[in-house]
């Protein structure tokens, strides 16, 4: 029986060593494009639309750590991209400290946060856990609205410079490959951790959090640990948006629709995967800030429309993702 098996182990191994391989090259190829792009493209709208799609893809893959690998669907995201905004600008204005420093500490705020409010939130699960996050995000927004110091309802502002140490540039290339950096940690990051032991532990809580108990896992802390680093990469992408757009005010900061944005590049890629984040952000923003330029004032909200009605198509017909369609050809080929 070994003799007989040894080949079909041996071709498994082929495989995934193959899959491998044909995986990085295809991240060595797309990351290569990236770093060429802003030689290639000068142009400033098509340069905002790639730092949009990184950042996106990034914030979705931040989620996918809690809403996929966990299996916590949490509508609340933005609460972190507000708080590490607000930390970075209040950083800049106040104590004149610059944002290399102040989007790290962004992080770290909103990962302090994402630990006081994770205790009692984590306890609750399916749609109690979405709506808990939803309440959340409309408390955080009335706190800033009445915290004057932090600017109220009007927000605050960046300083206007041409200072590498302040992060402002006249020009949007600098931003870019900031975005790319960023984008480059993010994925790092959460592939790390989902090939780990750690990711593990997610997805046997996912799966059955009672059974995963059983066998020893130490779910509170695997659940507080996957909140926590989400948050922190989630602040720190928000400490980058604070700086990229110069101002920031409640109402930008801790939206709803901009937390249904984050959900839905992850679902339509496909959420408790690696890539598929990255795939659903590279297929919606583009298309999304296309329809703005073309359609104008006349079209506002028609992104929002198009997200729903993609989703409506990908849940009919790829109800895992986009991410399905690679592994439907796989298996399809034989």
């Amino acid at each position: 029986m070994q003799n007989q098996n040894t080949p079909t182990r041996l071709q498994a191994t082929w495989a995934r060593t193959a899959g491998l391989h044909g995986a990085a090259r295809w991240l060595v190829a797309i990351v290569a494009g990236l770093v060429l792009f802003p030689l290639l493209v000068t142009d400033p709208f098509s340069q905002q639309v790639v730092v949009m799609t990184l950042m996106f893809g990034a914030l979705g893959a931040a989620w996918n750590l809690v809403g996929g690998f966990l299996g916590r669907v949490s509508f609340g995201h933005a609460v972190f991209l507000g708080v590490g905004a607000y930390a970075t600008l209040l950083l800049l204005n106040v104590l004149h400290l610059s944002p290399w420093f102040g989007i790290p500490l962004g992080g770290v705020v909103a990962a302090a946060v994402a630990f006081i409010v994770g205790k009692p939130t984590l306890r609750l699960t399916g749609h109690y856990f979405a709506m808990a996050t939803i309440a959340l995000l409309a408390v955080a927004q009335l706190l800033v609205v009445n915290w004057s110091w932090a600017g109220g309802a009007s927000g605050i502002e960046a300083p206007i410079a041409n200072n590498a140490w302040l992060l402002l540039f006249r020009s949007k290339a600098p931003y870019y490959w900031l975005a790319l950096g960023l984008a480059v940690l993010t994925f790092w990051a959460t592939a790390r951790l989902a090939r780990s032991k750690t990711g593990y532990y997610w997805r046997a809580i996912n799966g059955d959090e009672a059974a995963a108990r059983s066998l020893g896992v130490p779910a509170e802390r695997y659940k507080m640990r996957a909140f926590v680093v989400s948050a922190a990469l989630t602040g720190m992408w928000g400490g980058f948006y604070a700086i990229y757009i110069g101002f920031i005010d409640p109402d930008s900061a801790f939206n709803l629709t901009l937390s249904i944005q984050i959900v839905l590049v992850a679902i339509l890629g496909g959420v408790g995967t690696i890539a598929g984040p990255w795939l659903g952000a590279a297929l919606l923003i583009p298309f999304a800030q296309g329809m703005r330029v073309a359609m104008g004032s006349s079209g506002q909200g028609i992104d929002l429309l198009l997200y729903g009605l993609a989703i409506i198509l990908v849940s009919l017909f790829l109800p895992k993702g986009l991410m399905t369609l690679r592994w439907r050809r796989g298996s399809s080929g034989g």
